[in-house]
């Protein structure tokens, strides 16, 4: 499983209701992208975010979903419109499961 972290800064001038839509259409890619998983987007609230007021996650599948999401069709129509009303930052990483350190049977 792959998750893609994004976290955006508004550029002057950015309406309430630009900010409102870039959420929707956002959230509307789910469906749209095969083997996009979740998608989560919200308003920051921490106090350590860097000016970054928006920010969300999706959850992929596998590498090749992860890697498909960047050229898709519906991908690339939000950013035609997005991409000026931002200041993006995004983390790709795969999800690594934590191996136990010891054996999680008993022994008598």
């Amino acid at each position: 499983m792959f998750i893609h972290m994004f976290a955006f800064r508004w550029r002057p001038n950015v309406t309430v209701d630009q900010k409102k839509r870039v959420a929707i259409e956002i959230n509307a890619l789910q469906g749209q992208i095969p083997g996009l998983l979740e998608t989560f987007v919200g308003e920051n609230v921490s106090s350590r975010g860097q000016g970054y007021e928006l920010g969300g996650m999706m959850k992929f599948t596998d590498r090749a979903s992860l890697d498909n999401y960047g050229p898709h069709p519906a991908h690339q129509k939000l950013l035609a419109w997005l991409m000026p009303l931002i200041d993006p930052i995004e983390i790709d990483f795969e999800v690594v499961q934590p191996k136990l350190p010891y054996n999680s049977q008993t022994t008598s």
